[in-house]
């Protein structure tokens, strides 16, 4: 009997069959020989020498180590009562940075740090931890005076003091602070501008101020502006910021001002504004001086007895017609005033007791008088 012969259909299946498993096979065989040949070898690098540092990166890095222990991180608290219960709870308030000032462990910083707190707490850069007392505030420079209250406090190396008068548009500046309760930070700039204004809710504006591009931001305040020597050259005061974090554009209050500020701070505990014994008024002058095209501060009132009355200075007059203007005053030392803005901020680049000469218009005549500064209240 003849074999039975098989199905053309069935022999194309095994053919078929049999070439996919070759071909897998095929497959297989060449994938790993590819991740054999493939594998990842560990190289073995070796480290390049770094070489000495340079020599202004030498320097930042000893003016932080020098200058860091006299930072201090300030975080303050506030009363506050529950409505309904009428139990007071203390609360965290805020933080900023302070500058070691003296053995007897004075701080200077900002006002606005301290504004509104009930407590403050001083945290050195050791770690250690002191409570503080307020000794001083002037809101019209925002700088304030805390001093560490406890026993057997050691001041650390502190900060040398610098001047403003010679600071120059250029020259490098490094801010040490705790920006956003991140302690101990260091950042560089330079010299932005200087003799910037700011407007003071407290007061007039803060004058003299030094505009800076270091970074600078909440948490900076009250710490030092350094110039490369590392001597101190102002207290971080204010950022100009749409976002409220630094934008480049940061404002120190001048050493030349704390040192006239603080030491009356420690020893008063306020600050006495010098003054010549008159009184004046922005928006009444802003119209006068409309009225008569004259530039300078009006004499609205002079106080009996006063350094200005002794100078025979003569106040506006009301009369039938309006006002009538007295003296003027537009100069100090030979620096022109305008608004009386100006006029405080001048005087209070002198102290009680030094002299200043005025330039005064009346009528058509202008004349110069020597007045003696007294204090303000």
């Amino acid at each position: 009997m003849r074999p039975a012969l098989a199905n053309p259909v069935q022999i194309s299946r095994i053919w078929l069959a049999s070439l996919i498993v070759m071909n897998l096979l095929l497959l297989a065989a060449v994938a790993s020989l590819f991740l054999t040949q493939s594998s990842p070898v560990a190289e073995t690098r070796t480290v390049t020498p770094r070489g000495e540092l340079g020599a202004d990166e030498r320097a930042t890095i000893d003016l932080f180590r020098n200058a860091r222990a006299s930072v201090v991180f300030i975080s303050t608290r506030q009363r506050v009562a529950d409505f309904w219960t009428r139990n007071v709870y203390s609360v965290p308030r805020g933080s900023g940075s302070g500058l070691v000032w003296d053995e007897a462990g004075h701080i200077v910083t900002n006002f606005h740090v301290i504004e509104g707190a009930s407590e403050a707490q001083i945290q050195l850069a050791d770690g250690r931890q002191f409570p503080a007392r307020l000794v001083g505030i002037s809101p019209q420079h925002d700088l304030a005076v805390l001093k560490i209250g406890k026993a057997g406090f050691a001041a650390p190396a502190r900060v040398p003091i610098g001047t403003n008068h010679d600071l120059q548009v250029g020259q490098n500046v490094f801010a040490i602070g705790n920006p956003f309760g991140l302690d101990w930070t260091l950042t560089k700039g330079i010299v932005s501008a200087l003799d910037r204004s700011l407007p003071n809710e407290n007061g007039p504006d803060i004058r003299h101020l030094i505009q800076t591009d270091a970074a600078i931001n909440p948490g900076n305040s009250g710490g030092p502006l350094l110039d490369s020597a590392g001597r101190l050259i102002g207290i971080n005061t204010a950022i100009y910021s749409p976002s409220g974090a630094s934008a480049g554009i940061g404002f120190a209050v001048p050493v030349d001002t704390v040192m006239r500020v603080v030491p009356q701070l420690i020893a008063e505990g306020r600050y006495t504004r010098p003054t010549l014994g008159i009184e004046s008024d922005d928006e009444i002058n802003d119209r006068l001086k409309r009225a008569s095209g004259i530039d300078g501060v009006f004499i609205l009132r002079v106080d009996p007895g006063s350094a200005a009355d002794r100078a025979g200075i003569i106040p506006a007059q009301r009369t039938r017609r309006g006002v009538a203007p007295g003296d003027i005053v537009t100069a100090i030392n030979g620096v022109p005033v305008s608004r009386v803005g100006d006029l405080l901020a001048r005087l209070d680049d002198y102290r009680v007791g030094q002299t200043v000469v005025l330039t005064l218009v009346r009528g058509e005549a202008e004349r110069t008088a020597r007045l003696t500064l007294e204090a303000g209240s």
